[in-house]
């Protein structure tokens, strides 16, 4: 047994939200005023500009899955300011968020844009759509979305950027830390216990980037 396993066979101490509180405190009201039940211009415009969200989902269970999204800026539409809807582009073929949506429609978002350190969050409810007014406004170059997540706003607000600052994330010295990991290539040979050269792996996989583009 190594010291790490002999570390985890006793879990860290499981504090209750009681407790949470009483260690950080109450927010103050003009935290708490800052979130409201729709999207508003300021969240319209943010949405607008950004190219990526993250996006939660869980299943019955509760078992949690966040899933990145990403295209052109303003990819997420906002069809009325309580309903936005994502574009499902080709992907893993997984769905793990469409089987989540099926079983507990609860999702939450965040939406980012390059080099600015706020982000936004909205929380809701959400289902899949194949509604073709709705998916002709997923249209990009010439290429159709076959399905379309319609989230319904029930908590939208803007978040801090304490945490992009403290990340670095957009300090392009950041990008070196990049250069220590493995390439995708080696990672799969290694979780899959493929026979096959990392490299080979690597060209198909920059194969299939290049078609997004």
């Amino acid at each position: 047994m190594t010291s790490n396993d002999t570390l985890m066979s006793a879990r860290p101490r499981r504090v209750s939200y009681e407790e949470v509180r009483a260690r950080i405190g109450e927010p103050e009201d003009m935290i708490r005023a800052k979130v409201h039940d729709r999207i508003d211009r300021h969240g319209h415009r943010f949405i607008a500009h950004s190219p990526f969200v993250a996006m939660a989902t869980s299943d019955a269970h509760g078992l949690p899955d966040c899933s990145p999204r990403g295209d052109y800026p303003g990819f997420v539409k906002v069809l009325d300011e309580r309903t936005l809807a994502i574009p499902d582009r080709p992907g893993n073929k997984l769905a793990d968020s469409f089987r989540n949506l099926a079983e507990n429609d609860g999702i939450g978002l965040m939406f980012v844009i390059p080099g600015m350190r706020e982000v936004m969050r909205v929380n809701g409810h959400a289902y899949p759509t194949d509604e073709p007014d709705v998916l002709a406004r997923m249209r990009t170059e010439g290429k159709d979305a076959q399905l379309a997540i319609v989230v319904e706003v029930v908590e939208a607000f803007f978040h801090c950027g304490r945490a992009l600052i403290r990340s670095r994330l957009w300090d392009p010295a950041s990008q070196a830390l990049a250069a220590e990991l493995p390439s995708a290539g080696e990672v799969a040979v290694d979780q899959m216990g493929l026979d096959v050269d990392p490299a080979v792996l690597e060209n198909m996989l920059e194969t299939a980037y290049r078609q997004l583009y």
